[in-house]
């Protein structure tokens, strides 16, 4: 199917249902349980689960192809995020324009980090791409403050001068967001026994585009072009004594790595237009290198996983407190009560990151192929005992055919 082989087909396809019906598989529990406070099937964190998958996966193909670490790519997702907020103030409300401008401008900007970084490899590139990352955070938090809001960021006013729109509305409010008429808020909620499931409009807008990012990526990846890449990661050298200069390539994958960045920085201001020289700090760049690393670098599935991982303990498990810890262990005396949650609280909370820290610690020692390796494990485990029951069978039915 769309020039897949069966295996990317089924994978294209579980991803896709997956991305669908996420509002219910992310619901798994009804509204006002205990555990409703795990249901992460709201518009806002689903948006970004799927945008920041595009940003992981835009980074795969680069650092899962070549092995070029970048720690700059926030850069491109700022950039990306301020071209679509201005096409926003200056053209329509209409969020295609914004993408579009979004990924041409975080293309040429990757284009010219890129050209200077990958004059060298290893820790090297990777400090380049980190010092110009640097650099256009500070730019964009002061020097550049006309263009970029400075320390209180970009966003729309009453007095924009839109040319395919009107500047605001006639109860005097800022336009929304749209996407030729229908906004990004539009959608519908459905109430079915205990749970309200919502159907956003924003949300399967970039999940389109993120299934189209992905199916990209594949082709990428099955492509000569992502088999020379491959051989970029494997041995430079051997591909130079062979003629072919490593170069070109892997600026292609850095520039196509960056533009998938902008479509995610474009996407971002189409949900909530507003862009702020944060999103460009070194620590965003870190997190992209997080969700890689943990879903599965070079893998086709596992930056998402990781993205929807980390995105999933940001907004969900940092939001766990002392009291809710408190009522789920209510059943115990006093004293082990206070044990038991005095343990566990450094954990959750505005403690999520020492947990993440150590998922990632385990999954590094443990699990170098990340999330998707231990899926494999776990699915080559049940795969050895359907074979050793088959043998067994095959064993006990073995004498009576002899005799």
């Amino acid at each position: 199917m769309l020039g897949l082989n069966a295996r990317d087909t089924t994978l294209f396809l579980i991803v896709m249902v997956l991305t669908l019906f996420a509002p219910f598989l992310l619901n798994p529990f009804p509204e006002g349980s205990a555990l409703a406070q795990f249901n992460a099937g709201y518009p806002d964190l689903m948006q970004r689960f799927v945008i920041f998958g595009i940003f992981a996966i835009g980074f795969n193909i680069l650092f899962g192809l070549t092995g070029y670490l970048s720690f700059g790519h926030a850069a491109f997702l700022g950039v990306g995020s301020y071209a679509g907020v201005w096409m926003l103030k200056l053209l329509s409300m209409n969020v295609v324009p914004a993408i579009i401008v979004s990924v041409i401008v975080a293309g040429l900007f990757s284009l010219l980090v890129g050209y200077i970084s990958l004059r060298r490899s290893g820790i090297y590139f990777s400090i380049l791409t980190l010092a110009f990352a640097q650099m256009s955070f500070a730019l964009a938090y002061s020097v550049l403050t006309p263009i970029t809001g400075g320390e209180t960021g970009l966003q729309l006013a009453l007095d924009d001068p839109r040319i395919l729109g009107v500047s605001q509305t006639a109860d005097g409010s800022i336009p929304l967001t749209n996407f030729f008429g229908i906004e990004m808020r539009d959608g519908f909620e459905l109430a079915l026994g205990g749970w309200l499931f919502t159907f956003n409009f924003g949300y399967y807008l970039c999940a389109v585009v993120m299934l189209v990012a992905f199916y990209v990526a594949i082709r990428i990846f099955r492509s000569p072009f992502g088999m020379m890449l491959k051989a970029v990661k494997s041995n430079q050298q051997r591909m130079l004594y062979t003629g072919l200069n490593p170069k070109p390539y892997t600026l292609a994958a850095f520039v196509i790595s960056g533009m998938y960045a902008g479509l995610a920085g474009g996407l971002m201001v189409a949900m909530d237009p507003l862009a702020g020289a944060e999103r460009m700090f070194w620590t965003a760049s870190g997190e992209v290198v997080l969700m890689t690393i943990l879903g599965g670098a070079g893998t086709l599935i596992g930056p998402v996983l990781g993205a929807g991982a980390i995105k999933y303990m940001e907004n969900i498990i940092s939001k766990l407190n002392e009291n809710i810890l408190h009522a789920w262990f209510a059943m115990l005396p006093d004293g082990l009560e206070d044990f038991v949650v005095a343990v566990i609280y450094p954990f959750i909370g505005k403690g999520w990151h020492l947990t993440l820290g150590i998922v990632f610690m385990l999954v590094v020692i443990f699990l170098p192929g990340g999330m998707v390796e231990g899926g494999q494990r776990i699915g080559r485990l049940f795969t050895r005992r359907k074979t050793a029951n088959k043998d067994k069978a095959a064993a006990g039915s073995a004498p009576s055919a002899a005799e």
